[in-house]
């Protein structure tokens, strides 16, 4: 079982994965912000959570997971867009989603919950050695895990 987990293969492959998965959700996320509520209907609707500063917050979430979701499908600086990413998503949990429960059709926290553990795995475990992190810094820190690094 040890060989399993600690096959690098396996590891690059995994860490790839969450990747492209997460990277998608947020991209589509942040286009969904921009393009299919507008940021007017996305900075009226963080109104209506009771985001403070919604007019300031909403676009820069909006641009945060296009531009992060883009940069972590291609495992460029993935630890600092995974990490604000995640950090974002904790602070949706808890500001707004949190009251709702567990499921998201009652404005739950599910999928912030699930978002959230993916990009802090991702901070954790770096992009992995199929990233433009480990082409561009040439060094093993792009698949280490940060917290044995």
């Amino acid at each position: 079982m040890n060989a399993f987990i600690e096959n690098p293969r396996l590891q690059t492959a995994a860490r790839t994965l969450l990747r492209l998965a997460f990277g998608f959700l947020f991209l589509a996320h942040g286009w969904q912000k921009f393009f299919q509520f507008t940021i007017e209907g996305t900075v009226a609707a963080f109104g209506q959570m009771g985001v403070p500063a919604a007019g300031l917050i909403a676009p820069v979430v909006a641009t945060l997971e296009i531009v992060g979701g883009i940069a972590i499908i291609l495992g460029l600086l993935t630890r600092v867009f995974a990490g604000l990413m995640g950090v974002q998503m904790v602070v949706a949990l808890f500001m707004v989603h949190a009251p709702g429960g567990v499921f998201v059709e009652n404005g739950g926290f599910e999928l912030v919950l699930a978002l959230a553990a993916g990009a802090l795995a991702l901070f954790l475990v770096g992009p992995g050695r199929i990233s433009l992190d480990a082409l561009f810094f040439k060094n093993k820190q792009a698949d280490k895990v940060l917290i044995n690094a």
